[in-house]
Parts: structure tokens; C-alpha cells; sequence
């Protein structure tokens, strides 16, 4: 016997299913309705978001550079841009999930002391030596996404913090430092909005 409180699902779809269903669909809107651009980043932690924050307005104001700065909290070093890769659909960025989760690569120390402006403008932070891990680590984003072999992509490590008409020469800062913990997957919005769609922390062994 039925209890008195208990809700009849005769015929109907059971909510669970249906509330999944409404989720999808929103998250479609979410990422596919708006453009913009989908990738892999490293993100600094709050000190160097910080630190990394002061360098930008000091150069700006020493070389009287006009261009806007990134927001400290969307500092982010690129990886692996996804445009033309997968569509922005759930089923699309699941399949990149999934690849991504089978990134194997321990925490690791990033350092940036030098600053200069690429040829379109964006005024970075940069390195020789202190982004090894990054390479590795971008390269095994790149292999992760693209099962086919080949060489190693080109790839500059860099944080922007402007952009500007005027090219600053490269200059040594002093170094800005913090671990690698995790890998973040953003989607970047026209507006200068970013949603930070997963996180995969990095493992503590290889």
C-alpha cells in the first residue's frame, strides 16, 4: 500500500532525470550562447596575483603606458587555447575533462623576473629559466588533447598584465614566485568576464 505522503510517478518522468535535463540546458546556455574563448591556464596564487599586480602598475607608470591592466584575478598563464578544438557544448568540454584529468605531473615552483612588450602590444612577464615546469607541463596539456605524436608546440610562457601602443624593452623585475598546484580550464567572455568552468589538482608523484 502506498504511503498517503508519498508521491505518484505513474507516467511521469521521475524529477531526478528532469532536473538533470533543466542543468544541462542551462550550462549550454552558459558557455555556448556566449562568445569568447575556452582554454587551459595556471592561474598565480593571491601573493603573486598581488605582487604580480604592483610590477604592472609600476611599469605602467614608469613608462606612461595608457593601456588598461588585467584584473589581479585574471592573471593566468595560457596553456592550450581549445577554440577550433571542441564546440562549446557540455558533451564537447566533458571530453576535454576527461583528457585532461589524465595529466600526470607533480606540483612545481614557477618564477618570472623579466618584463617586456610583444609585438601586439601585451606587455608580460616572462622567463628563461623559471618556467621549465610550465613547458613540461603545457606539453603534456597538448599531448593529453591530441592523441597524434609529434614535436613539441611552440609555446612562450608568459603572465599579460596590459596592453599598450608602446613597446616596453625587455627588463629584469624583481622575481615573482609561487607553486603549481592545479590546472584550470576558463572560459574567457567578450567583456573581460572569465568563468572558471573545472580544476584538476596536480598529482604529488609522477
Amino acid at each position: 500500500m502506498q504511503h498517503m505522503f508519498a508521491p505518484s510517478f505513474a507516467g511521469q518522468e521521475k524529477p531526478p532525470a528532469l532536473i538533470m535535463r533543466r542543468l544541462r540546458r542551462r550550462q549550454e546556455a552558459l558557455v555556448g550562447k556566449r562568445r569568447g574563448r575556452l582554454f587551459v591556464a595556471v592561474l598565480p596564487d593571491a601573493v603573486a596575483s598581488a605582487r604580480i599586480a604592483e610590477t604592472a602598475r609600476h611599469l605602467r607608470i614608469s613608462h606612461g603606458l595608457a593601456g588598461k591592466p588585467v584584473r589581479p584575478d585574471h592573471f593566468h598563464v595560457n596553456l592550450c587555447v581549445l577554440d577550433g578544438r571542441v564546440g562549446p557544448t557540455i558533451d564537447g568540454i566533458e571530453s576535454v575533462k576527461e583528457s585532461i584529468s589524465r595529466v600526470v605531473m607533480p606540483s612545481f615552483r614557477v618564477g618570472f623576473d623579466r618584463a617586456e612588450s610583444f609585438r601586439n602590444g601585451a606587455l608580460v612577464l616572462r622567463s628563461e629559466e623559471g618556467t621549465i615546469g610550465l613547458d613540461i607541463l603545457q606539453q603534456r596539456v597538448s599531448d593529453a588533447l591530441d592523441a597524434r605524436s609529434g614535436k613539441a608546440r611552440p609555446f612562450t610562457p608568459h603572465v599579460t598584465l596590459l596592453h599598450d601602443g608602446y613597446r616596453v624593452p625587455e627588463q629584469c623585475i624583481e622575481r615573482i614566485e609561487w607553486t603549481v598546484r592545479e590546472l584550470v580550464l576558463v572560459h574567457s567572455e567578450v567583456g573581460s568576464m572569465q568563468r572558471h568552468v573545472a580544476r584538476w589538482s596536480l598529482t604529488m608523484h609522477e
